[in-house]
């Protein structure tokens, strides 16, 4: 790859844009900036800003790691989750196909509705249940009437050993309560934001020689797991390589999603299948549980 690639990162201090630093490096050279960056306007909340931010710095490349995620709190702020997840990533597109440079884009198992067992292809009709999965899916969709030359990563259940997850409030929990209640029927693969980050760095290399494979694709970890099954995965690691963390919970009980209400429908199904990924770019995504037993490795 021409070692003149110049690549632009979003959303660089999220958990997903830290990995991105580490995983681009290799590709060329990285600006990395975060929404309160001094040096150029990387807030997704003045679209205009960006788009002056795009033509003075040029890049071959834009990768967008910036978004809305807050789920629930979408619900009751839809104007700025729409500005956050589907107008400026629009506005980046237009910038994009100007200069002709890439854009990727990471989106979400909330564009579908989570009907059913069957795990989501990329031709399933997408019917979102939330501001956040609606907004995230009308960004997918400016990004392709753009033109631009695009990569669109659907992921679910991200995770990091940086910042806060799903894992450490279980074992935080964990060492409070004996009984925990942790929700059995949604479904999905909990991703990490490394394996994202190495898949993107794959995937840009391979479009560098084959820009015909752009488009939009789904990435997570293989296999399937629920939050129960999940926490109970943590835990038990947990106890195998940190015997010394007081866990004083002996009882995790399964509930249905009913048993904690929030503002936003979540998926009852948020499994995806990732095969056109991995036959197109000749990857092997590794099973979840080998992610989250890294990362645990590492936060214990």
């Amino acid at each position: 790859m021409d070692q003149g690639l110049h690549i632009l990162l979003l959303g660089s201090s999220g958990q997903v844009g830290w990995e991105l630093q580490r995983s681009l490096s290799v590709l060329g050279r990285v600006t990395a900036l975060a929404r309160e960056s001094a040096s150029h306007c990387a807030d997704f909340s003045q679209p205009e800003g960006v788009r002056q931010t795009v033509r003075a710095l040029r890049p071959d490349v834009i990768v967008n790691a910036a978004a809305h995620t807050a789920v629930d709190r979408a619900e009751g702020e839809p104007e700025l989750a729409r500005l956050l997840n589907a107008t400026t990533p629009g506005v980046l597109a237009e910038e994009a196909a100007r200069l002709g440079a890439w854009l990727v884009h990471y989106s979400t198992d909330y564009v579908f509705d989570g009907s059913g067992e069957r795990p989501w292809t990329e031709a399933d009709a997408p019917a979102p249940l939330s501001v956040y999965g609606a907004t995230k899916l009308e960004g997918e969709r400016r990004i392709q009437a753009s033109g631009c030359r695009h990569l669109i990563l659907r992921t679910s259940w991200v995770y990091a050993a940086r910042g806060g997850n799903f894992a450490r409030t279980m074992l935080r929990l964990g060492q409070e309560r004996e009984r925990l209640t942790v929700i059995d029927d949604q479904w999905g693969a909990p991703t990490g934001a490394e394996l994202l980050a190495d898949v993107t760095a794959h995937a840009l290399r391979h479009l560098q020689a084959r820009p015909e494979d752009g488009g939009l694709y789904h990435c997570t970890a293989s296999g399937a797991t629920t939050w129960h099954a999940y926490a109970s995965y943590v835990l038990a690691q947990a106890r195998r390589c940190a015997p010394s963390l007081a866990l004083k919970v002996t009882e995790i009980a399964p509930v249905p999603t009913t048993s904690f209400p929030t503002p936003a429908r979540r998926p009852h199904n948020s499994r995806l299948d990732c095969s056109r990924l991995q036959s197109t770019f000749g990857l092997a995504l590794p099973p979840w549980q080998q992610g989250v037993a890294r990362m645990l490795a590492e936060i214990l």
